[in-house]
């Protein structure tokens, strides 16, 4: 009898093994079921509807959209707040991650505080404070006035807005690269006798080269497609401070539907290219790291 207890015990545990084994293995076809729901619903439908409704009138409608003088504006107005803010951003970024990098000194949790701030703060308060600052009414309102200066509803405002917001992107992702890096190439090409410009540009810049390319793309994909800031600060006017972002939501509003889905069927295409350069850079940085 009591060699039979094994036998008896046996099946019943390896059919409980089993089944528990078979009820793990829903999990994570359910986490990825809602993920695919979810992203589909609030992003890849909608995403594909815009394309949809741009060409449901054929190519030809399309493109002439991309033709009219307000289009053109204002997609010439968004590239040129690019060409302008990202070379801006990167050089602050540089600079800001190489101190707080290198040097330990006191405040250094409060700058990065401060450079962090455009993340957790809403960009339509971001604009506001611009208005208080440089607005007819603001600090340095009479100033300006005075001088006939106009940054407010002009585009100074949309630079300071844009550049402002776009602020942490290259900092935050070249800092975390030079303190894994270290100082002791640095410091070996020092005593080589390389001058800082030469440290800098043949042993830094290698060393940082894919986190500060991530960190403009981030901040060229940030700065064609903002709206809060830039809507307070430019006062929309078309043809004159309507960047790409603005022109879509006042052609919808005017109920210039086509205008609007092809206008935006460009800035989904940027970012479709901004979402492929990072995925690159990814890739490169992981191979390089040796994870896999």
């Amino acid at each position: 009898m009591h060699n039979l207890e094994p036998s008896l015990h046996h099946p019943t545990s390896s059919t409980t093994h089993a089944s528990s084994k078979k009820s793990i293995n829903w999990v994570p076809v359910v986490l990825i079921g809602v993920t695919i729901v979810y992203l589909s619903l609030f992003l890849l439908i909608p995403a594909l509807n815009v394309f949809v409704q741009a060409f449901s009138k054929g190519a030809g409608v399309f493109l002439e959209q991309l033709t009219k003088p307000s289009f053109l504006h204002a997609a010439k107005l968004t590239l040129f707040l690019a060409l302008i803010t990202v070379p801006l951003n990167t050089i602050f970024g540089l600079c800001a991650a190489w101190a707080l990098a290198r040097k330990r000194f006191p405040g250094r949790a409060l700058i990065l505080s401060i450079i962090d701030l455009p993340f957790s703060i809403s960009p339509v308060v971001a604009g506001l404070m611009l208005v208080l600052l440089y607005g007819r009414n603001g600090w340095f309102g009479p100033f300006l006035e005075a001088h006939d200066i106009k940054i407010i509803f002009a585009f100074p405002g949309m630079v300071l807005a844009t550049a402002f917001i776009c602020m942490p992107f290259v900092a935050r992702e070249v800092i975390p690269v030079l303190e894994e890096a270290g100082f002791d190439q640095e410091e070996c090409a020092k005593t080589l006798g390389a001058n800082d410009w030469q440290i800098f540009w043949r042993v830094t810049l290698p060393n940082i080269r894919w986190g500060l390319l991530y960190g403009v793309i981030l901040t060229n994909a940030r700065a064609m497609g903002e709206f809060g800031a830039i809507a307070v600060v430019s006062g929309n006017i078309t043809g004159k401070t309507q960047p790409l972002p603005l022109f879509v939501e006042e052609a919808y509003k005017q109920y210039e539907t086509q205008a609007a889905y092809s206008a935006a069927v460009l800035l989904t295409l940027l970012a479709v290219v901004t979402l492929i350069a990072k995925e690159i850079l990814e890739r490169r940085t992981s191979r390089r790291s040796g994870v896999h």
